[in-house]
């Protein structure tokens, strides 16, 4: 979730008369559920963390719809339960799990194994956005930052854990973690939720190459501005004179830079879906960016001299 500290600059109607020549190829192959009519992930087993909304919702039916079984893992049990019955028995589970206990990190490895006699991915994709940013950094809330070190970095230490126990020795899996555009680029949301989600890229980059070494491959994706239930309400309250119509628009449009398309969580989904897939069998130690050009480059002046 992107919020700017010093950046409503950002969040302005755009006009571009340009469109991006980058619109098939590549981009078709690793995104598109249809570039393929196979199942890309036929017979894999996922635990996907944080599944009941946004990201982890969309990822598990795509997942399940390519063909994986998915346990879902979350704190909201009544929306879990809902979403794994959507999916089906012999698709989904549900299990509750609260991401800053290790133990239960541990017992939705261990149910996959159980359940479905193998663990292929783990999607760490929980994550709370945290208080709004401070004034300054003197006004700091440590109490707010651990919580959001808490959910957002350590949880997916213990998923790199108990994902690496299973599959190390089976010598094969895939091991996602959700980070942010806010890890590549200062200052567009609070500090805390900035800071977690930098770790989360370090993480990736730290474990790797140890991982690969067994067989394991471990990639991110940072997803850019969505409307997610978490975001609108992050976003609503940094402009809490917003109405929901401009909350949405400023999600949809005016942090972004992409034109003549919007970022979804299906975007989201069908990228984690490539990366679980044997597609991506030689990409590890990745960070996959999904934001439509966003990070690419900023104006050189916020404002620059009229033309004469």
């Amino acid at each position: 979730m992107m919020i700017n500290a010093a950046g409503q600059l950002l969040l302005r109607g755009k006009s571009r008369g340009v469109r991006p020549m980058f619109s098939s190829g590549l981009a078709d192959l690793f995104f598109s559920s249809s570039a393929s009519s196979s199942k890309r992930l036929e017979g894999k087993v996922a635990v996907i963390t944080g599944a009941v909304s946004g990201i982890g919702e969309a990822t598990a039916k795509e997942f399940v719809r390519n063909g994986a079984k998915v346990i879902i893992a979350d704190i909201q049990d009544d929306l879990g339960c809902a979403v794994a019955g959507e999916l089906g028995p012999d698709a989904a589970s549900y299990t509750h799990c609260d991401v800053t206990v290790e133990k239960d990190v541990a017992a939705a490895v261990d149910l996959a194994v159980a359940r479905h006699g193998r663990l292929d991915v783990v999607y760490s994709n929980a994550g709370i956005a945290g208080a709004a940013p401070p004034a300054t950094l003197a006004t700091l809330d440590l109490d707010d930052y651990d919580h959001v070190m808490a959910v957002n970095a350590r949880s997916m230490v213990a998923c790199l854990k108990h994902a690496a126990r299973v599959m190390a020795p089976r010598r094969a899996g895939c091991i996602l973690c959700t980070a942010s555009t806010t890890a590549l680029i200062g200052d567009l949301a609070a500090p805390a939720y900035s800071m977690s989600k930098a770790a989360v890229v370090g993480m990736v980059r730290t474990v790797a190459r140890q991982l690969a070494r067994d067989g394991v491959r471990v990639n991110a994706i940072s997803p850019h501005a969505i409307p997610t239930p978490m975001a609108i309400r992050s976003i609503s309250e940094t402009f809490p004179a917003a109405t929901a119509e401009e909350v949405r628009r400023i999600l949809t449009k005016d942090m972004h830079e992409l034109e003549g398309a919007s970022l979804e969580v299906e975007d989201i989904a069908r990228a984690a879906v490539f990366l679980a897939s044997d597609e991506a069998k030689f990409v590890t130690g990745h960070n996959l960016v999904v934001d439509g050009g966003f990070t690419v480059g900023k104006d050189l002046l916020r404002n620059p001299p009229e033309s004469t």
